[in-house]
């Protein structure tokens, strides 16, 4: 069976949704360093005045982001489990984006990800009528402009020097040198 099949089925099956709700999915210490993440994030990172690069970098490196020189994050930026999140140099994360770190996301060198981009590192197993969470992963290689709006979902890899168009839906791997536009996203030119 096919898995939109499989998933146009499910009606036939009753989800259980207090078993997901039951079941593990954060370590006690995770638990802990989430919490202190959302309580301090505000005051420390989202209120500081948007100049203030060097001080978001420093900010995110406490709580275990590998972020590299010359990085420049938006104070709006909404950025969950920072101890996921790896950028290389010289990118930049704009106003309202969202990236969620259930998974590891790693965004290379050189890299734009705009305003109200959502980066999505995770999912649940639809498959399965408890759902479990799926911490998957998101690679971003160098040079890549990720515009406004733009959804890249759990478990892609978006290869260099790729444009993904503003309110694009990625949900498999795009190659390298690409533009890629649409929901889902689809080549629509090359990159030269």
């Amino acid at each position: 069976m096919t898995e939109w099949a499989y998933f146009t089925n499910m009606d036939k099956r009753a989800l259980d949704i207090d078993a997901n709700r039951r079941a593990q999915k954060w370590t006690r210490k995770e638990l802990l360093w989430r919490l202190v993440w959302e309580v301090l994030e505000r005051p420390l990172f989202r209120w500081t005045p948007r100049q203030l690069w060097w001080w978001r970098r420093f900010i995110l490196r406490q709580f275990g982001a590998k972020i590299g020189n010359a990085v420049q994050i938006h104070p709006t930026a909404r950025i969950s489990i920072p101890w996921n999140l790896e950028v290389g140099d010289y990118s930049a994360i704009g106003d309202s984006a969202i990236i969620y770190c259930l998974g590891p996301i790693k965004i290379g060198r050189s890299v734009t990800v705009s305003q109200y981009a959502h980066l999505c590192a995770g999912t649940h197993d639809f498959r399965q009528v408890d759902m479990p969470l799926i911490k998957a992963q998101i690679t971003i290689a160098d040079e890549v402009w990720v515009c406004a709006n733009a959804f890249i979902g759990p478990d892609t890899v978006i290869g260099a020097r790729t444009i993904v168009a503003a309110a694009a839906v990625v949900v498999r791997d795009v190659g390298s040198d690409l533009i890629v536009g649409g929901n889902p996203a689809v080549q629509v030119s090359v990159r030269t």
